[in-house]
């Protein structure tokens, strides 16, 4: 695939094929996100790439603690809860999903499934959880380049035949990540991105979440 059709044509996965992942192809796709632009060449990132028993254990703590009103940990703040377009656009993606996979509004047992799914990591067979060193934390450049790098990791995947969602339900509850992924104490938790080949039976795959026209998005000055 070209750059165009890599860009137009990825989509958020939220259901994978239980097959492996060989790690030379996991260490490619690194290698050509690790390409993207950082503040300074600072590479403030870090990548814990976790799969088979780790994992399982890391999903089992991350369901059970939200199951029992555990408190989320998140490390990397979460902000205020989005309002007006944000939070539209929020509904919006969220009403495409469960349209998809047949959820009703009223279907409290279903929706809860739903939710679960993300703290499981999709149970896909790979999470890759995305770092970067606390002596930068309180920066914003940090951050940024972190969610330049993850852009580029999605893609990357993307053109190999790999799906990928970013999310952070699958680093709410931080200790348990910290203790089975092996994290340094030296590094924040940013972003948790499952990876995998996609379950193209899955309905939520085919989904294509909407995205604002350029006209609405940007200012054009001296033209």
């Amino acid at each position: 695939m070209d750059f165009d059709e890599v860009v137009l044509g990825r989509r958020s996965i939220r259901g994978y094929k239980p097959d492996p992942v060989p790690q030379p192809l996991i260490e490619e796709i690194l290698t050509i996100a690790m390409r993207a632009a950082s503040s300074m060449n600072s590479q403030p990132w870090n990548f814990y790439v976790v799969t088979g028993e780790p994992l399982d254990r890391i999903r089992r703590g991350n369901t059970e603690r939200m199951l029992a009103g555990v408190p989320q940990s998140r490390e990397f703040r979460i902000g205020n809860a989005f309002e007006n377009q944000h939070r539209d656009r929020q509904v919006g993606v969220a009403k495409q999903l469960f349209a998809a996979m047949g959820i009703a509004r009223d279907d409290k047992e279903k929706r809860q499934d739903w939710v679960m799914r993300g703290f499981r990591q999709f149970d896909a067979p790979v999470c890759i959880i995305v770092t970067y060193d606390r002596a930068l934390d309180g920066s914003d450049d940090a951050p940024f380049d972190c969610g330049a790098v993850a852009n580029a990791l999605v893609n990357a995947a993307w053109s190999r035949g790999l799906g990928t969602v970013i999310n952070s339900q699958g680093i709410m509850q931080s200790p348990v990540v910290r203790e089975h992924a092996g994290i340094a104490a030296d590094q924040v938790i940013m972003k948790s991105i499952a990876l995998g080949w996609p379950d193209e039976d899955f309905a939520a795959n085919a989904v294509v979440s909407e995205r604002r026209p350029v006209q609405e998005a940007a200012v054009f000055v001296g033209f």
